[in-house]
């Protein structure tokens, strides 16, 4: 039976009502990881009342988490994240029924956990758990809300919803090893997972009331420096159809995982139906064997000006943020080969996207892997 006072001014809406409300009540949602993201999305969710949250997270607190973890309090410092989480819940609405794992989501115990829930959520950090969670989710048919923060900059969208274009849709295969910086190295603004969190939240219990317009096939940006949100559309591939769980066993048990994935010819399919290419990739190797036969690309460094002015490629051809690439797209020629480089090649991706969707040929765009310190490891004579 709802509970008509606790949940009156979701009742009120129309579009939630009592029917929706009860949706909510009888929903049960994933949450891999207790931290940044976590925090808002388990608050929220047992707030309006999900029948049944799951949290999994192998971490403890530690001092510096409570910048932007605040489901937690100092008075927890060295407790497990998911016990305190699952402590916070209970708080906050003792109704909500909680199940919590103090490990960390691997390929040995991730079946056993998803089992029984309807929705997952990513409150990550590291790309393997989400390739897992991406494969999981499509072994098991579960939709599942994407969310990544870096410094003042966060991503969100929703995956594998009646059947929609999966993660590896957008990302068909992982960056290299280690070239991804945690949040301890690249730094996160401290209210930006509050912001992140909160539009996954929002996903997830638009997608159990089944009302609105959701992220599936949209990728939404947020940049909270110039407080610009953006979206970049992508559809279902006809490649990945396969779960290849080997892959993923690979990213977690071998420090190589990075080189499993590419197609034959290093390329992205576009996210369409046609299989054609969305852009390429490009490894330092391949870079050098095509610089040695004359090949002379233009050069584009989409990362911060901060970031150029401590490290950069003396050959660079221009350098603008990956969020404000379309603003140069006049000094961008489209006749000539172009490689897009960042700090380990992920905002390289994006950036790449937005030139596709301005009319630039995917088969000129090539994507640095591993970035500029791929490049540095490479060719360090090159790096001013």
């Amino acid at each position: 039976m709802v509970d008509l006072q606790r949940y009156a001014r979701h009742i009120s809406l129309p579009s939630v009502g009592p029917e929706g409300q009860e949706k909510i009540s009888q929903s049960k949602v994933l949450v891999i990881g207790a931290g940044g993201l976590g925090s808002p999305v388990i608050l929220y969710l047992a707030a309006a009342g999900v029948g049944k949250i799951g949290i999994i997270d192998d971490d403890e607190i530690e001092l510096s988490n409570l910048q932007r973890q605040v489901i937690h309090a100092e008075s927890n410092l060295g407790q497990s994240k998911a016990e305190s989480a699952k402590n916070r819940i209970l708080e906050l609405n003792p109704t909500i029924q909680v199940e919590y794992w103090n490990q960390r989501l691997t390929p040995d115990n991730a079946d056993e956990i998803f089992s029984g829930y309807d929705i997952v959520v990513d409150g990550t950090d590291n790309i393997p758990t989400r390739y897992l969670i991406d494969d999981m989710c499509r072994i098991n048919s579960i939709p599942w809300v994407y969310g990544s923060i870096y410094r003042f900059e966060g991503q969100v969208s929703l995956f594998n919803y009646n059947s929609g274009p999966c993660y590896r849709d957008l990302f068909p295969e992982p960056p290299p090893s280690n070239s991804i910086p945690s949040c301890s190295e690249g730094g996160v603004f401290g209210v930006l997972p509050g912001v992140i969190g909160s539009i996954q939240a929002t996903e997830v219990l638009k997608t159990i009331i089944g009302n609105g317009k959701t992220l599936s096939g949209r990728l939404l940006l947020y940049d909270a420096e110039s407080m610009e949100f953006r979206t970049l559309k992508y559809s279902k591939t006809k490649i990945n159809n396969e779960v290849d769980m080997d892959q993923v066993r690979a990213m977690f048990e071998e420090k190589g995982w990075c080189t499993n994935g590419l197609s034959s010819e290093g390329e992205i399919q576009e996210p369409n139906n046609t299989g054609g290419v969305m852009f390429k990739h490009l490894s330092m190797p391949e870079y050098k064997s095509k610089k040695e036969s004359g090949w002379q690309p233009f050069l584009v460094d989409v990362r911060t000006d901060m970031e150029y002015s401590q490290m950069r490629i003396s050959s660079t051809n221009l350098q603008i943020n990956h969020e404000d690439i379309l603003s140069k797209i006049d000094l961008i020629p489209k006749a000539s080969d172009i490689i897009l480089l960042c700090r380990s090649g992920m905002r390289s991706q994006i950036a790449a996207m937005y030139l596709i969707n301005a009319g630039y040929d995917g088969n000129k765009l090539y994507n640095l892997d591993g970035g500029i310190m791929a490049w540095n490891n490479a060719l360090p004579a090159d790096i001013e």
